[in-house]
């Protein structure tokens, strides 16, 4: 059973000179106990969906239910089952980890002692015990993060929503963050993740749904996803980039698809139907043709190529900040008032 449910949300906003529609129609089911990937180009309407999940703006039309409960109707309760970290840590700089965590408690009104021990154990959980009583402003930008996605589990919830959770992390940060987050579902939390990072929702989510122009547009795991753009990649690595219009012309002939050249003009793509035999029809012609490669190969298609394929967009390399909607989801967002 889902336990997030969102059909035919609609959302608009009216700026000076146009009418930004940031959901369409967006319609959407998560599972409880898993893990479930917005993707989707800028302003495609993924953190207009999430506030609205979260109680933090109300819809123009549409329903949608967290846990059973409505969130217009109930969304004092909802706030109650759900936490939230943004693309943004929201700590207070001058205060301790610790003192943040605890500040959170207190907001949801555990009480000053529960706040405390809730502080601990996350200080714990996320292995920031020796920077713990120190204050955020000389944390690194990994354990801030960390923190902020402590804040988010004070009160334990069912159902977490993670907008760009690993936006700016380095490689080593972002892995450490994904273990923390596959440990929460393993426990049986249930998150609703965006991200711009493609491989994050190759390797995080059990269910994708690609957002464009406020819809989904398309949805389920990564391998289904990449099965239904189908085919194989072919990829050429030229000795000289003078061979490239020669190249090009050899791909075309065989690829189902446009041919990609990058920047250098050395490193070529096309997609292919039959890998392994067009792959040597390719490497022939190319020998006859004079062309020296330094290398040649297939691979499958990658989550990139279904992002290009299905939103006409590649992936961007910033967050999604939905027009005329700045503001950010905290961790603090679902304190009960």
């Amino acid at each position: 059973m889902p336990i997030i449910e969102a059909h035919d949300l609609r959302k608009t906003y009216r700026a000076r000179d146009h009418v930004v529609h940031a959901l369409a129609g967006l319609s959407l089911e998560v599972p409880e106990g898993t893990v479930t990937g917005l993707l989707g180009p800028n302003g495609a309407g993924k953190t207009t969906a999430v506030k609205v999940l979260t109680t933090l703006i109300r819809p123009d039309s549409g329903t949608a239910r967290v846990a059973g409960l409505d969130v217009l109707t109930h969304a004092r309760e909802v706030k109650r089952v759900i936490g939230s970290s943004g693309q943004y840590a929201a700590v207070d700089e001058n205060l301790t980890g610790l003192e943040n965590l605890e500040m959170v408690g207190r907001l949801y009104h555990l009480g000053t002692r529960a706040a405390r021990a809730r502080a601990r154990e996350l200080i714990d959980l996320f292995d920031l015990a020796e920077a713990g009583d120190r204050p955020v402003k000389g944390f690194s930008g990994g354990m801030r993060r960390r923190i902020d996605l402590a804040g988010a589990l004070v009160i334990d919830p069912k159902v977490l929503f993670l907008d760009e959770p690993t936006t700016g992390l380095d490689p080593r940060s972002r892995i450490a963050l994904w273990g923390v987050i596959k440990s929460l579902v393993a426990g049986g939390t249930t998150v609703l993740l965006t991200t711009q990072y493609l491989e994050e929702a190759d390797h995080l989510a059990d269910s994708i749904s690609v957002i464009d122009q406020g819809r989904v547009i398309a949805q389920g795991t990564a391998d289904e996803l990449k099965a239904q753009i189908g085919g194989h990649r072919i990829a050429l690595a030229l000795v000289d980039a003078a061979d490239a219009a020669v190249a090009r012309e050899i791909l075309a002939r065989h690829g189902t698809g446009p041919v990609t050249v990058d920047d250098s003009g050395r490193s070529l793509e096309v997609p292919v139907q039959r890998g392994p035999s067009t792959l040597a029809t390719v490497l022939a012609e190319l020998g006859h043709a004079g062309v020296e490669l330094h290398d040649a190969g297939i691979r499958r298609p990658t989550l990139d190529d279904v992002f290009l394929t299905l939103t006409g967009h590649p992936a961007e390399a910033a967050g999604d900040t939905d027009a005329s909607d700045p503001a950010t989801t905290s961790s603090t967002d679902g304190a009960a008032s």
